[in-house]
């Protein structure tokens, strides 16, 4: 199955709209009603839809990382720092991801975007 996101609250939408253009299924927290949540329940959320998260918040790189230690599991998270990266990049590499992996290989893993 290809890897279905949920989309953090401070993500651009045009990021949002350019990945269900290309035929993403990105949920986004505030479609889901989720977008007050704090950054461990939201985390928790996007692995109850089975979703990866994605964000830009980088205090989700320190709760994934503490899943990680802890080994407690987790749909995966991937993290952009949206001031490096282009929102074209963004779109490409989510895209890539989305129909390239399977969500289980991205099961408790944390991934980085990379500079365009």
């Amino acid at each position: 199955m290809a890897v279905r996101f949920l989309a953090d609250h401070n993500l651009d939408r045009a990021v949002i709209d350019g990945l269900r253009l290309r035929g993403v299924d990105v949920l986004t927290a505030f479609e889901d009603r989720a977008h007050q949540l704090a950054d461990p329940e939201l985390l928790d959320r996007a692995t109850q839809l089975g979703r990866v998260l994605f964000s830009t918040d980088v205090d989700l790189i320190v709760e994934a990382r503490r899943r990680q230690t802890a080994a407690v599991p987790f749909a995966g998270v991937v993290f952009a720092r949206q001031s490096e990266i282009g929102i074209g990049a963004q779109i490409e590499q989510l895209e890539l991801i989305a129909k390239a992996s399977e969500s289980k290989d991205l099961a408790n893993a944390l991934l980085f975007l990379w500079r365009d």
